[in-house]
């Protein structure tokens, strides 16, 4: 199909209140989109189905699908010229303004808060979020921001996902939570950001190595299980945009029942990266104290057992980098890990640097 071909769909599953997914991988000039032919809530009742899934960060509500038999899949080639890593907005947002807001002083609050309950060994790690709403010029629609995201962010998953029901959600996130291709089985523990400026041969500080010594050990241990042949990489900087993090690979081999999909994802989501750990004290934290709903910010989204000639993939990625587009606006959703070496300063100007971003395809 050609590239204009789809964003004409796109424009009338919009004008018809239909949903859809629109997507693009990391390193790849592939388009995929997914469109429904009805309004329907799907909701995953068991993870043998096929389709698109988009679940919310509390795993104790459902995941929605779009579900294979239920909508219609195509692929376009992305133009060169559109997709350019180089192509850059130049100067820096002016947060001055921000900074000084009460924003920054709740986040301070809530990290502090965060930091009393791990030296209280109520849990080890917490990941603790804000949000922050964002005015969109009259001229940006959906689409052109997702073509922005695309322009601007070559090595992360992209994506603009729409449910009349639910809303419009747009992101450019560098985590996989899960891919499986037949049976071989692929994550990733992910941690630690700094500002990328010009090289990826930095120091790490305790504080980050330790948070991505936890993440890998959590993962490892409970996947070993149910994993065969698990293995992880040695940890290495990744750059995601112009940010920059610590990563460890981890694969292994699906090898017998209980390698179902439900159950590696019962384990991992929501993974210590977006949580904390162990994970039910440091939810239960997260649901008592951020005082909003992250909705389907830190859930997960992607492929399901969709099919490729005589290949079954699953490629899910953790929803982060996301914004929610609503009235005008978009609510951008920012957090970070803390542990007991955090400092609520550095705390706040981390998400800071994680909404600029977003804000670079918005102002």
């Amino acid at each position: 199909m050609d590239i204009g071909d789809v964003y004409a769909k796109i424009e009338e599953q919009l004008d018809q209140n239909l949903p859809f997914v629109v997507y693009r991988k990391a390193d790849s000039m592939i388009l995929h989109a997914v469109f429904q032919e009805n309004n329907q809530i799907y909701e995953v009742e068991d993870y043998t189905v096929s389709g698109f899934v988009f679940a919310p960060f509390d795993n104790a509500h459902k995941v929605v699908i779009i579900p294979s038999e239920k909508s219609n899949h195509c692929t376009a080639t992305i133009l060169s010229q559109t997709v350019s890593s180089k192509k850059r907005i130049s100067g820096k947002i002016d947060n001055t303004l921000l900074v000084e807001s009460e924003a920054k002083k709740k986040h301070v609050k809530l990290v502090k808060k965060g930091i009393e309950a791990i030296q209280s060994d109520c849990f080890e790690k917490v990941v603790l979020s804000r949000k922050e709403e964002v005015s969109i010029p009259d001229s940006f629609s959906s689409l052109h921001i997702f073509k922005s995201l695309i322009d601007y962010y070559p090595k992360a998953f992209v994506y603009l996902w729409y449910h009349p029901k639910i809303g419009t959600w747009m992101g450019a996130t560098p985590e996989t939570l899960i891919r499986i291709k037949n049976n071989d089985f692929f994550t990733m523990a992910l941690a630690g950001t700094q500002p990328y400026t010009n090289t990826i041969d930095i120091d790490w500080g305790v504080k980050e190595l330790v948070e991505q010594k936890m993440v890998t050990s959590f993962v490892t241990n409970k996947l070993s299980s149910i994993i065969d042949n698990i293995q992880h990489s040695k940890t290495y900087t990744h750059k995601a945009g112009t940010l920059l993090h610590l990563r460890t690979d981890i694969n292994g081999v699906l090898g017998n029942e209980n390698s179902r999909i439900e159950k590696i994802i019962e384990v991992l989501h929501p993974t210590p990266a977006v949580c904390g750990l162990p994970k039910d004290e440091a939810k239960s934290f997260i649901l008592a104290t951020e005082n909003y709903n992250r909705k389907y910010y830190t859930g997960f989204l992607g492929e399901l057992n969709m099919h490729e000639e005589d290949i079954v993939k699953s490629n899910l990625f953790v929803n982060l980098r996301c914004m929610e587009l609503t009235n005008g606006k978009a609510i951008l959703y920012v957090g970070g890990g803390i542990t007991k070496d955090s400092d609520p300063e550095k705390e706040w100007e981390e998400t800071v640097k994680k909404t600029e971003t977003m804000k670079k395809v918005l102002l």
